[in-house]
């Protein structure tokens, strides 16, 4: 018997014991460290028991009476005590082994947990707290779980022995090895121990938590079903869990996703089992017969887990890189990668047999990514297809040389990826391809910021070659400027007008800011000219901070110059301001006005930009080369500029005045909107002090700039003349009602000046009502409620009095209020109505129904005088029935309807309406008493009587499938109803949901059972206990299901009961013995 203790480098530490002690006591067959590595307890198959000193491998205690003799150790296990540990004998006993020293003597007491002679006991497991949960509420009672042949038992060794718990199996396989794991899990953001079991295919989970009020609870939770025969079972950390199946086949498993990670065969370990152990062979093979069969699989101290990672004991392996080797053997290089890349990480969910340190486990895996990479551009290469079309070679390497690039870039070995990978690529022409285009989107992104000399000229060659130049100008402009053949790249750049990219390596490369303005023009210049005035390159990144001064001058010299570098006599002064004020006068000046704001203190800056405005002036003011608009935004420009309170910028008055006959000039016809727009914009940004006010507003009035004679009118307070404005202008005639209630509702402004506006709007009510009579009622109802009789007296004596008169009344009667009750904009008076009917009856008569219908304000005999005047029957006939004279509306409607047909068709009207009222047999009567139908004229009525006939069939026989529907219907629920009160339930487990116990537990005095249509089943005394039974009024028990309603408690749920023997409920109840 020998020990051989190593650390974490495998270096030996210590060998314990020797060959003599070996044959006196057997072989070792259980070892347990406790938690600070400092004794050791080994068990042996004799049924010895030691302890040692692993500071100096002192040999403490030698225990021989713990247990019977002639017994093997099966498992001993420290407890979080260090001076309590367990042990479990091969006759299925478990003892508790309690440390002392007295008297400088060391001591064992043994205490019987549990017999063999009630089932033996194959495997114990205490529960160990790490020292982050050394203060749980659990750890005080130091909790052990057992697993017999039989069940699962849980129990408390202190402050008093005590069963928590116990579990039976079911049916399960007699070869099938018992397993158990205990693992703190974070639950609800509680931290409570958590314990895994199994005996088969099937893992269990028992949460052990302690409530507020300190009582115990073990709730089973959601079980793992594995289609395998576990024989090994280990917690790797809080959600992971590694089992092994009789096949030797690792399983990686998640447990709150139940998803199989990751799988591996480890049959070449060739793991070591306890067979002999269990069956005791040592002592004389003294077990039983179903012991002995379980232990030929028992590999309990082969297989154990520590700080996330799996020990085996049998020949040594590399487990994690077993899994790649694994996935290399099948071709699949790059899955292999992305395992090797997660366990470099340290992202994988589950990482077995690598280093602790993190800079040596990158240090192996990256070397092991290195070969994989190797090995997978030797395939890419020698499996690429020989014949066939370029596109499935291409195919072929693209899915492939991205994956390589990818991974070089990742471990951060560009020497690899150009000199070695690419060196083999390149033998390909179709690989090279794809191997160059690879490389754009991590130059772009900067990930690749370098590239060797000869990649480079290839991939520039490449991209040019197929017309891929929008690749090649991305590219420069993110790679380091040392890595370019500076010369080539220029040439390329100008011949193929890449200028972002010129632009890069003129600034970059050469330090020249100038060359690149005399080449690029438009947009790009602008933002090029903006972006070199801010202290910014283009397109990306930061002028250096010793060029920045440098460069700004540079820009304002090029600028100001009087010509180009290759002027001809004809060239204008300043061709490069005209240029970029003809291109886009806006945006010159917007970047102007940023060099404006950036330079404040500059001195040298605002001088430059003071010429700059000079020229300006003398280059657009002096040439009628410009538009309204250019010259406008000029102006615009520097009254912004001139109205800032620290302006340093100086213009001529007079330039103002000449800018305001320009665009005022009553000569000129052409783009009237666009002149006064631009003059409105000059105005608004300051530009009003700039001139004489007086002869502005003569000027405005004049061009017909009324939007400029609004502007200068609002500056004082003139808002009546406003209305004038409006008016006069086309263009904005509708907006005058707006300004009118605005002005007259919105607080802000004076009574005095509300009157004037009151007044101006009075007396311009015609035109108002010609231009909108619905906005002008609007109008008058809001604002003028006093003056409605003056101001229909006026509109009646106007040129077109009637119609407008008709068309203002009729909206004043509208219900125009939004709402879900609508109401009249205005209460008018009777003979206001009266007016209006008078004036629909000459107008719009048709109308006239339908406003004598919703109005109510009229007098019915003025109104019946009215429409008798104007011969509107129809009108006369609706106020003679609301008057009460029924018989008088109806002669005027026989006048109307003289023609047969007619009369005809109203009087089916007529009788179809009386239909609904009065008995179908009453109406016959009724015409059958006429004198006229007494004389043998039936038959005129004849299809009148067949109508009401086929009517009343109809509805008869509607009735009665209406009838009928509802009938079946009702019978329908009633049998379903009974079949699901009669059919018998079929519970979800043989086991009280509250005790957790066969509810064939005591067969001499059988238990009550009662099974919910949930399919949970109860003892009838374990609900009771829990409240979930109480008695009805009529004697009739009523129960509830407990796990249904503590889960609807725990959601806000109402509560559910059933009651026996009735089917009124959402949850049915059955009792049976």
């Amino acid at each position: 018997m020998r020990f051989s203790p190593s650390d974490l480098n495998q270096a030996l530490r210590l060998c314990l014991g020797s060959t003599a002690t070996g044959a006196e006591y057997g072989a070792v067959s259980a070892l347990s460290i406790n938690h600070d590595c400092t004794r050791l307890l080994c068990g042996f198959a004799k049924g010895h028991i030691t302890m040692w000193d692993l500071a100096n491998g002192k040999l403490l205690r030698t225990i021989t009476d713990a247990h019977p003799p002639g017994t093997a150790i099966l498992h001993v296990k420290f407890t979080d005590d260090p001076t309590l540990a367990v042990c479990n004998d091969s006759g299925g006993s478990v003892f508790e082994l309690a440390f002392r020293r007295l008297m400088g003597m060391r001591t064992c007491e043994s205490r019987c947990l549990f017999s063999g002679s009630k089932g033996e006991v194959c495997n114990v497991e205490p529960l160990l707290t790490a020292p982050d949960l050394k203060d749980h509420p659990i750890t005080q009672y130091s909790l052990l779980a057992m697993a017999s042949l039989t069940k699962i038992l849980v129990i408390g060794l202190k402050p008093s022995l005590k069963v928590w718990m116990t579990f039976p199996y079911g049916k399960t396989d007699p070869t099938s090895v018992p397993q158990l794991a205990w693992q703190f899990v974070p639950v609800q953001k509680v931290v409570n121990p958590v314990l895994a079991f199994c005996r088969g295919d099937t893992v269990h989970f028992l949460l052990v938590k302690k409530d507020e009020t300190g009582t115990i609870h073990v709730i089973k939770q959601r079980q793992l079903q594995l289609n395998c025969d576990i024989i090994s079972l280990n917690w790797i950390n809080s959600r992971t869990l590694v089992v092994m199946d009789s096949g030797e086949k690792l399983r990686v498993v998640d447990r709150p996703s139940q998803e199989e990670l990751e799988s591996l065969d480890v049959a070449e370990v060739q793991l070591v089992y306890n067979s002999s152990h269990f069956k005791s062979l040592a002592t004389g093979g003294n077990v039983s017969q179903a012991l002995a069969l379980v232990g030929e699989k028992a590999c309990y101290q082969s297989v154990c887990s520590y700080t996330g990672q799996m020990v085996l004991l049998g020949t040594k392996v590399d487990v994690c890189l077993s899994r790649v080797d694994c996935l290399l053997k099948q071709e699949r290089f790059v899955e292999a990668l992305s395992l090797a890349w997660s366990f470099h990480e340290g992202t994988a969910k589950a990482v077995l047999g690598l280093f602790g340190d993190p800079a040596k486990r990158k240090g192996v895996v990256a070397d092991k990514m290195i070969e994989i990479l190797f090995q997978y551009v030797e395939r890419s290469v020698k499996k690429c297809p020989e014949h066939g079309k370029i596109q499935i070679m291409e195919q072929h390497f693209q899915d492939m040389v991205p994956v390589m690039v990818d991974y070089c870039l990742q471990l951060q070995r560009t020497d690899l990826l150009f000199n070695q990978l690419y060196t083999r690529l390149v033998e390909n022409c179709v690989a090279r391809g794809v191997f160059l285009e690879s490389l754009e989107p991590y130059i772009v992104s900067e990930r690749l910021g370098c590239v060797t000399a000869p990649v480079m000229r290839d991939l520039l060659t490449h991209l040019q070659d197929n017309n891929m130049m929008d690749s090649v100008e991305n590219c420069l402009i993110h790679l380091d400027i040392t890595s370019l053949d500076i010369q080539q790249v220029v040439q390329m750049c100008w011949d193929n007008q890449l200028y972002d990219a010129m632009i890069y390596v003129f600034n970059r490369g050469m330090n020249d800011y100038i060359t690149p303005m005399e080449v690029v023009m438009g947009n790009k210049l602008l933002v090029y000219i903006s972006c070199s005035l801010a202290g910014r390159a283009y397109p990306l990144g930061d002028i250096p901070e010793d060029l920045v001064s440098q460069v700004k001058n540079q820009v304002f010299e090029f600028l100001i110059r009087l010509h180009s570098a290759e002027a001809g006599q004809e060239e204008e002064l300043y061709p490069y301001i005209r240029t970029l004020v003809h291109f886009d006068t806006p945006e010159f000046l917007n970047v102007l006005a940023l060099t404006l704001e950036d330079f404040k203190n500059d001195k040298q800056a605002l001088e430059y930009q003071q010429r700059i405005v000079d020229i300006l002036l003398k280059v657009m003011v002096e040439n009628s080369d410009f538009t309204p608009s250019q010259v406008g935004c000029l102006f615009t420009f520097l009254a912004r500029q001139l109205a800032k309170p620290d302006n340093t910028l100086f213009v001529n008055r007079k330039l103002f005045d000449q800018v305001l006959e320009f665009l005022c000039s009553p000569d000129d016809d052409t783009r009237h909107t666009e002149r006064q727009q631009v003059l409105l914009e000059l105005l608004q940004v300051g530009g009003v002090i700039q001139f004489d006010e007086g002869r502005l507003l003569g000027l405005a009035e004049k061009a017909e700039f009324y939007q400029i004679c609004e502007f200068l009118y609002e500056q004082n307070h003139l808002y009546d003349k406003i209305l004038d404005c409006y008016l006069r202008d086309p263009l904005r005639k509708e907006e005058i009602f707006n300004y009118i209630h605005n002005l007259l509702s919105m607080p802000g402004y004076s009574s005095e000046e509300k009157h004037c506006v009151w007044e101006k709007a009075l007396l311009h009510i015609a035109e108002l009502v010609t231009l909108d009579p619905a906005k002008s009622a609007d109008l008058v109802a809001m604002h003028f409620p006093e003056e409605v009789r003056p101001i229909i007296t006026r509109l009646q004596v106007s040129r077109h009095g009637p119609l407008v008169c008709s068309s203002l009344v009729a909206l004043f009667f509208a219900t125009s209020r939004e709402g879900p009750h609508p109401q009249p904009l205005l209460r008018l008076s009777p003979d206001l109505h009266e007016l209006h009917i008078g004036l629909l009856c000459r107008f719009t008569p048709r109308q006239l129904t339908d406003f004598l219908k919703a109005s109510q304000d009229y007098r019915l005999e003025e109104a019946v005088q009215i429409t008798e005047q104007y011969q509107v029957h129809e009108a006369t006939s609706y106020l003679l029935e609301k008057k009460g004279d029924s018989h008088g509306a109806f002669q005027v409607l026989l006048k109307v309807c003289v023609s047969p047909p007619v009369l005809k068709e109203l009087t089916m009207k007529v009788l179809n309406s009386m239909s609904s009222f009065i008995p179908l047999p009453a109406i016959i009567q009724r015409i059958l008493q006429d004198p006229v139908y007494g004389k043998g004229k039936l038959a005129e009525i004849q299809g009148l009587i067949l109508g009401m006939l086929e009517t009343f069939n109809y509805e008869q026989t509607l009735l009665e499938t209406t009838t009928s529907l509802l009938n079946h219907d009702l019978h329908w629920s009633l049998s379903h109803l009974r079949a699901a009160v009669s059919r018998g339930l079929h519970p979800r487990q043989d086991h009280c949901n509250i005790c957790l116990q066969q509810y064939r537990r005591r067969q001499d005095s059988p238990d009550d059972i009662i099974i919910f249509s949930c399919g949970h089943l109860y003892h009838c005394q374990c609900l009771q206990r829990k409240g979930s039974g109480h008695a009805e009024p009529r004697l009739l028990q009523v129960w509830s299901c407990y796990k249904c309603i503590s889960s609807q408690r725990g959601r806000g749920g109402d509560r559910v009961t059933t009651e026996t023997g009735r089917g009124r409920s959402t949850s049915l109840a059955q009792v049976s013995q």
